[in-house]
């Protein structure tokens, strides 16, 4: 059975170190992002099924209207307005896509950043391992790995190197919008 210690900032004794407290910490760390994440996932599951049935719906309506009467003027008019707002409703679920995009790979970000914090405290708690430059290098790489885009690797690259980190996110930040603008369609991953 593990025993489980806590903080002893405030009480320190013989035992205390800044290694204990910085694995707590990076553990709370953790179950925070771990906690937002599953909060978040129930929510964007249930806009995403909605969102799925909306544009079905929307679908069914637009093909609908191609079925109406075409020699009545009045069913021309209705026709128009149905059509007129059926593409805009369209247009709208995806914008909605495009948004719950951005959420995914935020929710990889995050998981991949609890993942690596929760590796980091594992490393930090291995006596063996924390002064053991070839287990830091295996968590570096393994970091590395997890990250999908180039940028990304980019910025662990430069950040790794030892380039401060608010030029890190810039070179970050400019490449990731050079792309975007290359980028208009939905991307599915």
């Amino acid at each position: 059975m593990t025993e489980y210690v806590g903080s002893t900032s405030a009480r320190p004794d013989l035992d205390w170190s800044q290694l204990k407290e910085t694995i707590l910490m990076l553990n709370l760390a953790v179950a925070q992002i771990d906690q937002s994440l599953n909060e978040g996932d129930a929510s964007v599951s249930t806009l995403s099924s909605s969102f799925t049935a909306l544009a079905t719906n929307l679908s069914d309506i637009k093909s609908s209207v191609e079925h109406l009467h075409a020699d009545d003027h009045q069913n021309d008019k209705m026709r128009t307005i149905i059509e007129g707002s059926a593409e805009t409703g369209l247009d709208k679920v995806h914008t909605a896509i495009v948004a719950f995009q951005f959420y995914d790979k935020l929710t990889q970000r995050l998981d991949h950043v609890s993942q690596s914090l929760s590796d980091l405290s594992a490393l930090i708690a291995n006596p063996s391992a924390l002064y053991s430059p070839t287990e830091w290098q295996k968590l570096q790489t393994s970091i590395r790995s997890k990250y999908t885009m180039e940028e990304e690797r980019k910025m662990f690259d430069n950040v790794i190197s030892g380039m401060p980190i608010e030029q890190a996110l810039d070179i970050f930040r400019s490449e990731k919008q050079a792309n975007q603008e290359d980028e208009d369609d939905i991307e599915l991953f």
